[in-house]
């Protein structure tokens, strides 16, 4: 395993204002008595002002009977594509809560990029999102892109069913792609990680006792510990080269070791990257704090790394 710790820098002003700001809009919900419906409009609502980086054209359609976002940079490489499956714990996400973060990414990538919109819970609880993904997956490999010029990343809970979608296709001898990006990912639902615990007062979203709660919306009780539902669990031998982001004061992070770890000790390659002073999938908020930038533009590197597209 590779492990990076980014250098204790100074945190910035803008990442200061955006982790308070956030942290007390995201701490005011009180899990028990949220309503998904209510949690969609708030956010989806918000997010209809985000519209997909310069450069980069968007046209929408359908994969597998599924809305998607198509994205084309202006200098993309033929054949090579990201598709990036979007968080929301399950339950929340679309093509606009994620088309400019994607679409940054596919623009320092240099690859066209597919952003699907799988089936939610509690409408449609596991194993509704793994099945969607590998059926996505297996679609854009029957429209002849070849696996090796494929990288599929997630946040979130888009992270964990990136894991998991990988643990299908390898089962069932699917052919596995190039490499997979995580950011921030939950692979653990039974909320079993010693973070829970030791990042319980640094976390500025989650507390450890929300997360059974919503766990519950995608998967009984009893599932909470099936490899697909928390790859952590997972035999993770025969994956292909995974690169993680997350950050020190999440209570996902041992989500990230606990799986870098096992990675490792199966024999696969696996780079982690945890990031001093920031929280659950920084990285959004690339346009308002310098860290998040520095963070998607390695990204976007470590893509065209793998897919060997060259630098511009």
């Amino acid at each position: 395993m590779s492990m990076f710790l980014q250098p204790p820098l100074k945190i910035s002003i803008r990442a200061k204002i955006v982790r308070w700001i956030t942290g007390a809009l995201i701490k005011r919900i009180d899990a028990k008595t949220a309503k998904v419906a209510s949690l969609r409009r708030r956010w989806h609502g918000f997010s209809v002002i985000l519209r997909t980086v310069f450069g980069v054209k968007a046209n929408r359609s359908a994969v597998q009977g599924l809305p998607a976002l198509w994205m084309q940079p202006r200098r993309a490489t033929d054949n090579k594509l990201l598709l990036y499956l979007h968080g929301g714990a399950y339950i929340m996400g679309n093509i606009a809560t994620h088309r400019q973060f994607v679409s940054f990414i596919a623009r320092e990538a240099g690859v066209r990029a597919l952003l699907p919109e799988y089936r939610l819970a509690p409408e449609h609880r596991f194993p509704a999102a793994v099945e969607d993904a590998a059926g996505l997956y297996r679609a854009l490999l029957a429209d002849g892109y070849a696996a090796e010029d494929i990288v599929v990343a997630g946040d979130s809970a888009g992270g964990g069913l990136t894991m998991a979608m990988l643990l299908a296709l390898r089962d069932a001898d699917d052919p596995l792609p190039a490499g997979a990006c995580l950011l921030s990912p939950w692979l653990d639902l039974a909320a079993a990680g010693e973070t829970m615990t030791t990042r319980a007062e640094r976390d500025p979203w989650f507390k450890p006792q929300d997360m059974p709660i919503v766990a519950d919306y995608y998967c009984e009780p009893g599932q909470r510990m099936n490899p697909l539902v928390s790859p952590v669990y997972a035999d993770l031998s025969g994956l292909p080269p995974l690169y993680i982001q997350v950050g020190e004061e999440e209570i996902l992070l041992s989500d990230s070791t606990r799986a870098a770890d096992k990675v490792t000790a199966a024999g696969g390659e696996v780079e982690l990257e945890i990031w001093p002073g920031m929280w659950h999938v920084f990285q959004m908020f690339v346009y308002l704090m310098p860290e998040a930038k520095i963070a998607t533009r390695k990204i976007g590197a470590y893509i065209r790394q793998v897919l060997r597209v060259a630098s511009p």
